[in-house]
């Protein structure tokens, strides 16, 4: 029997348990029930009966803790809880993972989440975010660690909140807190900081780790030890709070703490961590999708993974007498994520080893920080003012639950939604593109006095292409893509909610312009200005004819059966998402973005090897991406109709007999008899270059050759002193004597 028939009526309540307890079998999740209670409660529970005796608890990770994985969207897992705080079942009920739904079979993940069946919170809450009970799945590492982070903090939050077990809420603050006492600076050499516990250490050599793959539950990873000599250094790691000023100072260097501290949000912390020896702690994770999956950062129930735009590369320490490490990084605690420096934190490190083609086993170590107590003071709390009741009808989110903090890092109000405190952390980010719109407006709304200055012109285009490349998408990552239209039409089909879309200001804020710009100019303004990959197409085909690099004439009646192909990748991607939305969002690699914007070219090799050869064809056939593959451009095309003005002036004379415009057109958007297809036109303005240039185009030369005529025969100005007029003789020489 489904979940669905057992569960009364949807409660009130601000999560997504009641839409998923219909896609499991009681049994899965809660074996020995045979009925569930009503969902309730500020983190959404269901009751668990067996006749009339409450048994535990059902609960949805994503209603209580984060669990976004590499798709952006949640992965959602049923967990049954017993009364004693004991995992009980456990089943995945969604996902948009492409990297599980590509490579990895189901049972395989299935065996990966039920293996946190048994678990028991109750007893050690501790225990559960001391690395992973289960062994981490080859080629899915990050998502199957962010599946089993969410499942124990999940299941610890339950246990706190209901009191299962020896888990205790926490009612009533401390009798004394500790606080980091910023007045202490002071410059202390290497030696100094290691003695105090400022720096800690993690010294793990072959042997050690030969020796724990033995160990472990693995049969195979003991019959592929690591080779070399035993004591060989496998890591040597060094962990502090860079963000303490005398740390920091001391191990940064004045000029880089300065700069640390200056990108540092109110609040929030970072860390250093160094390390040497032929284990790398950084890998190879975070440069295919931006996410380091051998390390993470555990502090009570919290657990902390740094993504690329967390990281900072450091060349050296600056500390007297430290020595010189490979890799260093400097890792700020992102937004939103509660750290309290001056409580006890552990640095995970995940080692792996290959003991297959494709299968690798893992283990944990882990290095405990406390920051020294020199570095703190000790003081009674303030007593908070209590927060207004909230209304009966609401339930708390998570955002809510977590708003202490997430005021302390933004500045922010009471009850502040969390995509006004992201806005706010990326005001200059937003300034920049809000200029950058208004000014691509004015080169729109005053093209007919800009085209005048042709040489101004067409350097200004190139500087605003070079600006879309380089900041918007390399710099800032916002690069458009047609996930973004599947993930809204999907949105509006389910549960549509605003504050999802503002999370990205930037994403947000282009496609507000691209959605205003179609009432004007069509897909223009976005295809032709606003996208990354367009502009990196342009800029190189630019090279490539100062090159002499030939260009290929694409007959016209062939390219008119090559550009629907856009459309027709567009329509399946579509009608696919409206029921296989995992599989379009694979079908989305089409779009080489992630590969050339987002990644930088770091990624698979058959991925950067597709990229390579779409740019190269735009070498010999401008924009070929766009003009034939692209499923963004061709849904932005669609609605292009509906444009309410047609800026692009046109002569009768244009395509009958004069072909120049058609034949120069970058991506063959005009049609031989003169017509411009709106669809395929990129707003590039070449073709209103044209219509005012008096010197190319055929009807512009005929009326400045007419003007020149008309200004002959009504008359020319005086010659200058000793110059005859014009159309006169000079007279004869006086003869001589």
């Amino acid at each position: 029997m489904l979940l669905l028939g057992l569960t009364p009526a949807r409660a009130q309540s601000g999560g997504h348990l009641d839409d998923f307890l219909k896609q499991a079998q009681l049994s899965d999740v809660f074996p020995g029930a045979d009925r569930l209670g009503p969902v309730d409660g500020d983190r959404p529970v269901a009751t668990a009966y067996r006749g009339d005796h409450a048994m535990g608890y059902v609960y949805l990770n994503s209603d209580v803790v984060s669990s976004t994985g590499y798709s952006g969207k949640p992965i959602r897992i049923l967990v049954g809880i017993d009364l004693n705080g004991r995992i009980v079942g456990a089943k995945l009920v969604e996902h948009h993972e492409p990297i599980v739904l590509i490579g990895i079979p189901p049972a395989k993940l299935t065996a990966f989440i039920r293996a946190y069946v048994g678990l028991d919170i109750g007893k050690s809450p501790e225990t559960a975010v001391n690395g992973m009970p289960a062994d981490i799945i080859s080629g899915a590492t990050v998502t199957t660690m962010v599946i089993g982070d969410s499942i124990t903090r999940s299941a610890i939050r339950i246990a706190q909140s209901r009191g299962l077990g020896t888990a205790q809420a926490v009612l009533s603050p401390a009798a004394t807190v500790r606080r980091l006492d910023t007045s202490k600076v002071s410059i202390e050499p290497w030696q100094n900081l290691l003695g105090d516990g400022s720096v800690r250490r993690l010294l793990l050599t072959v042997a050690d780790v030969n020796a724990a793959f033995a160990k472990s539950a693995n049969p195979l990873a003991a019959q592929h030890p690591e080779e070399g000599p035993d004591s060989d250094n496998f890591i040597d790691l060094y962990v502090a709070e860079a963000s303490v000023p005398s740390i920091g100072r001391s191990l940064l260097g004045e000029p880089e703490y300065q700069r640390l501290k200056d990108r540092l949000q109110p609040g929030q912390q970072a860390i250093l961590i160094a390390g040497s020896g032929r284990y790398s702690f950084k890998g190879s994770g975070y440069v295919r999708g931006g996410i380091f999956d051998r390390i993470q950062l555990v502090q009570n129930d919290n657990i902390i993974r740094f993504h690329d735009r967390d990281h900072q590369r450091i060349g050296d320490l600056a500390a007297d007498g430290a020595p010189s490490f490979p890799e260093i990084g400097l890792f700020t605690i992102p937004p939103g994520e509660k750290f309290d420096p001056t409580a006890p934190w552990r640095l995970i490190l995940l080692a792996q080893r290959a003991i297959g083609a494709r299968d690798k086993a893992f283990l944990t170590f882990d290095v405990t920080y406390t920051l020294p107590a020199n570095y703190t003071i000790e003081e009674k709390p303030t007593a908070a003012a209590p927060l207004p009741p909230a209304p009966a009808s609401s339930a708390k989110t998570e955002t809510e639950a977590q708003m202490p903090t997430l005021r302390m890092i933004f500045s922010a109000t009471p009850g502040e939604p969390l995509w006004v405190r992201v806005w706010r952390a990326k005001i200059g980010q937003v300034l920049v593109l809000s200029v950058a719109l208004l000014a691509l407006t004015a080169i729109f709304f005053f093209q007919d006095i800009l085209l005048r200055k042709p040489m101004l012109y067409r350097r200004l285009r190139l500087a605003f292409l070079t600006f879309t490349l380089l900041w918007i998408g390399w710099y800032a990552d916002a690069q458009l893509s047609v996930v973004n239209i599947l993930a809204f039409a999907n949105a509006l089909r389910t549960d549509f909610r605003w504050d999802y879309f503002l999370m990205d200001p930037l994403i947000f804020i282009l496609w507000f312009a691209v959605a205003a710009a179609m009432l004007f100019w069509g897909r223009g303004a976005y295809c032709g200005w606003l996208c990354p990959f367009g502009a990196l197409q342009e800029l190189l085909s630019a090279v490539a004819k100062k090159l002499r690099i030939p260009q290929l004439p694409m007959p016209f009646g062939i390219h008119q059966r090559l550009w629907p192909i856009k459309y027709i990748i567009f329509l399946v991607m579509f009608g696919l998402s409206l029921y296989y939305l995992s599989l379009s969002e694979e079908l989305a690699e089409i779009e080489p973005f992630k590969t050339v914007v987002i990644l930088h070219f770091m990624r698979e090799w058959p991925f950067v090897l597709y990229a390579v050869v779409l740019l190269s064809a735009g070498l010999f056939v401008e924009r070929f991406f766009c003009r034939y593959l692209c499923p963004l451009g061709a849904a932005l095309a669609i609605p292009a109709k509906l444009r309410m003005f047609d800026w692009l002036r046109r002569y009768r004379e244009c395509g009958n007999p004069c072909q120049r415009c058609a034949n120069e057109c970058p991506v063959q958007a005009i049609h031989p008899e003169g017509h411009i297809n709106p669809n395929e036109c990129i707003q590039c303005l070449h073709c209103q270059e044209l219509y005012h240039d008096d010197h190319r185009c055929p009807v512009m030369i005929q009326r400045r050759l007419k003007n020149e005529r008309r200004a002959a025969v009504i008359g020319s100005p005086p010659p200058l002193p000793g110059k005859p007029a014009p159309g006169t003789r000079p007279p004869l020489s006086a003869p001589t004597s």
